[in-house]
């Protein structure tokens, strides 16, 4: 059974490596209503981040113009105390989303990246769904319990 939600928040944003901040504070501040605890807060800034930083640095890599490049967060507040936080991307896509999931695995040939942003999503959730399809994009579901102090 679906739990009723209680508050929606909707945002979209250019895929510039700027607005990753802004993506983190602003469903920080969202999720802060339910009054968790500041390790919860940070886990929901470390995820949103993981999640922005691998649509603008792999889901957009091939884009010059990031204006053409938008970023989608939709967040659900439901009153059993759970956030949903939906990213989504238009871009190239996740060709193998299981081995792309893998703890290490990067497509960086250049060594900056470690591979760890679905390890860490994972870590610090509930939940993780990643679905994604070439050329049309990815979307990431994370799930995260909101316990008061």
């Amino acid at each position: 059974m679906k739990d009723k939600a209680v508050n929606f928040m909707k945002i979209e944003f250019d895929a510039r490596s700027i607005n990753e901040n802004f993506a983190r504070t602003s469903v920080a501040a969202f999720a802060a209503q339910w009054d968790p605890s500041i390790a919860v807060i940070s886990d929901i800034k470390t995820v949103v981040s993981e999640a922005v930083t691998n649509s603008i640095v792999h889901g957009y890599a091939e884009q010059e113009d990031k204006s053409k490049c938008p970023i989608y967060i939709v967040c659900k507040l439901n009153e059993n105390g759970v956030i949903n936080i939906k990213i989504k991307d238009k871009g190239r896509g996740i060709e193998d989303v299981p081995t792309a999931m893998q703890p290490l695995y990067t497509t960086d040939e250049g060594g900056e990246r470690s591979g760890m942003g679905f390890t860490i999503m994972q870590s610090f959730t509930d939940r993780i769904k990643v679905s994604s399809k070439i050329g049309k994009g990815t979307t990431v579901i994370l799930e995260k319990r909101l316990t008061g102090r």
